[in-house]
Order: C-alpha cells, then structure tokens, then sequence
C-alpha cells in the first residue's frame, strides 16, 4: 500500500488541528468538560467529532480497495475527494458561525466517497466469491 498512507497522514493533521480547536475553544470559554452551552466550543466539538465518525470508515473501504488493487488513479480520486470534503465540513463547522456551502458541500463529497467506496467492495466481495467458486 502507498496511497492510503498519504491520506490518512494529511487526515491526521487535519484531526490534529480540529483537536486543537476544541482546546482551544475550551480554554477561552473556560470549561474543561462538555460545552458548558457555549456556542463556539460546540461547534467545534461537532467539527472534531463528525471527522471521527466518518473519516476511519472511509480511510478503511479506501485501504482495502487499494489491497484489492483496484486502479491507483480512483484511489487517488477517492483519497482527494475524501480529504476536500473532510477539510470543507470541518472547517465550516469549527471555525465559522455561517458557512452553510462548507458543511453542505463537505457532507455531500463525504457521502459520495464512501457510497463508492461501499460499492466497490461490495464488488470487490462478489468478485472474490465468484473467484472462490469457480476454483
């Protein structure tokens, strides 16, 4: 494998920034735990927790996709596609108060990529099957 470490390492430091925006925030509104209601800090505890719940999945279909040698150019695409839609949402939901075409267009491409992703392995199990099978 050698695509997928790419993205996962610039995903890595996107993690890193939105983890440093929740302290950040928490620091300025001066609560260790929870969102204490602030508005700022929520937003960016949404910001870094919609990464977790999506970006691992979405790294793992693409790692697998990429052992299944599926073509080193929709990796590529995927990966890309992945990270602007990561960078996008996260930006609009931990740095801004109204950024609706950043959160809109990040979901969106988020979704897509790991529609895709869903699909081709779904393929990539059926054909693997058909393989076993026939053998």
């Amino acid at each position: 494998m050698v695509v997928t470490p790419l993205y996962l390492a610039l995903l890595a430091l996107w993690l890193l920034v939105l983890s440093a925006r929740v302290i950040r925030e928490r620091q300025a509104a001066r609560v260790s735990l929870g969102d204490g209601g602030n508005r700022r800090l929520q937003r960016a505890i949404r910001g870094h927790a919609n990464f977790v719940e999506y970006v691992p999945l979405a790294l793992l279909m693409l790692a697998i996709l990429e052992m299944a040698r599926f073509s080193v150019y929709l990796i590529h695409l995927l990966g890309i596609a992945l990270l602007l839609g990561r960078l996008l949402h996260g930006y609009a939901l931990a740095f801004t108060m109204e950024f609706r075409f950043g959160r809109t267009s990040g979901t969106v491409i988020t979704f897509a990529v790991m529609l895709v992703e869903a699909l081709l392995c779904l393929y990539q199990s059926y054909r693997g099957h058909l393989i076993w099978f026939m053998t």
